[in-house]
C-alpha cells in the first residue's frame, strides 16, 4: 500500500462517499426477483444488463463484487481483477483502476462482462462502443443493497442458486449475532475512525447501520445532522473529549498504522472513556470499507466488542 498523509486520506474518503453515495440511488432500477435455485437459463437479465451466454472472462473492477463474485462461486469465470482487489488471494489482480478506468485496458482483458460500482470516465459507455456488457454494482446503502447485488451476480453468472444460499447464510447469522446482543437500559456511544485526522462516518452511511443494528449511539451524527457531508464529517479532538465515547472502532490500522497505543498517546485523549477503560476495537480496513460478503465479518467484531461493555 502506497504511503499516504492522513490529510490526503480523509480528503479522498470524503470524496469517494460522496460519489458513492450519489451512485447509490441509481443501482439497477428494475431489480429482478429473488433467484429462485433453478438451473441458469440464458438470454439472462437482470436490470439493464442482457448476457446471451454465461460469461466465461469476466473483469471486475470492485473489491466488494470480486469478493461477491468469488463468494457465489464465480471464481473460475473472474479473469482479472481491479488493482484494489486483495480478496480472495487467488483473485488474478492487475493493474486495472476502479477509481480511473481505462476502456481500451479494459477492452483489451477480452471480457464477456465487467463488473465496477464507479461509471468513472463515462466507461459504461466507452466499454458499450466495444459491445462489452458492463453491470453496475454501486456502494451498498443498506443490507439489503448487499444481498441484492450478490443475487444478481449470482444469476448472472450462473450461480443463482449458490447466491440465494450464500444470502440465506448472512441473514441467519446476522439474525443470530443481533439476537445475542446483551439488554440495555441505554446504548453505549461510539466513534468510528477512518483516519487519524478524525474523519468517520455516521449512522445513516452503510457501516453505520451496522453499527445501529448492535445498538450503539454515534457520537458523529450531530457533525452532520442533514448529510450535507455525505455522512463522513470530519470531527474535531474537543468535540470527541465532550461526546465521551465508551468505544472507539479503528478502520485505520492498515493505511495508518492507528492502534490502541496509538490512540492512547495522542493529546486529549486520556479522558475518554473508551480510552481509559481499554475499549479501542482495531478493524481490518478492507473488511469495514467494503459491502460484500465479509459484512458478517465486521458485525461480529462489532458485537463482540458490545457484548464487552457492561449493561
Amino acid at each position: 500500500m502506497s504511503r499516504r498523509t492522513p490529510t490526503i486520506v480523509g480528503a479522498t474518503l470524503v470524496a469517494i462517499a460522496l460519489t458513492l453515495g450519489a451512485c447509490a440511488s441509481h443501482a439497477n432500477d428494475n431489480p429482478q426477483p429473488a433467484s429462485s435455485g433453478a438451473a441458469a437459463a440464458y438470454p439472462m437479465t437482470v436490470g439493464n444488463v442482457t448476457l446471451e451466454q454465461r460469461p466465461t472472462r469476466i473483469v471486475s473492477l470492485s473489491p466488494s463484487t470480486t469478493e461477491m463474485l468469488f463468494a457465489v462461486g464465480a471464481g473460475a469465470q473472474v479473469t482479472a481483477v481491479d488493482d484494489n482487489s486483495d480478496y480472495p488471494a487467488e483473485a488474478p489482480r492487475s493493474q486495472l483502476s476502479g477509481f480511473q478506468p481505462n476502456a481500451e485496458a479494459i477492452a483489451a482483458k477480452n471480457p464477456d462482462l465487467v463488473v465496477l460500482t464507479l461509471d468513472a470516465n463515462k466507461v459504461v459507455d466507452q466499454l458499450a462502443k466495444f459491445k462489452i456488457p458492463v453491470y453496475v454494482a454501486p456502494a451498498a446503502v443498506t443490507l439489503d443493497d448487499t444481498y441484492r447485488q450478490i443475487d444478481e451476480l449470482g444469476r448472472l453468472t450462473g450461480h443463482g442458486t449458490e447466491a440465494t444460499d450464500l444470502v440465506g447464510r448472512m441473514r441467519r447469522d446476522i439474525d443470530k449475532l443481533i439476537k445475542e446482543l446483551p439488554a440495555r437500559s441505554a446504548r453505549p456511544k461510539y466513534y468510528y475512525e477512518l483516519d487519524p485526522t478524525l474523519y468517520t462516518a455516521t449512522s445513516p452511511t452503510f457501516v453505520g447501520s451496522l453499527f445501529t443494528m448492535a445498538g450503539l449511539q454515534n457520537v458523529a451524527d450531530p457533525a452532520d445532522p442533514g448529510g450535507a457531508k455525505g455522512g463522513y464529517p470530519q470531527l474535531s479532538v474537543e468535540v470527541l473529549v465532550q461526546a465521551d465515547p465508551d468505544l472507539v472502532f479503528l478502520a485505520d490500522t492498515k493505511c495508518c498504522k492507528q492502534s490502541a497505543e496509538t490512540v492512547a498517546a495522542r493529546p486529549g485523549w486520556s479522558g475518554i472513556t473508551a480510552v481509559k477503560t481499554g475499549r479501542i476495537v482495531t478493524l481490518d480496513d478492507n473488511v469495514a470499507s467494503r459491502w460484500g460478503p465479509r459484512v458478517v465479518d465486521l458485525l461480529r467484531a462489532i458485537v463482540e466488542a458490545v457484548a464487552k461493555v457492561p449493561a
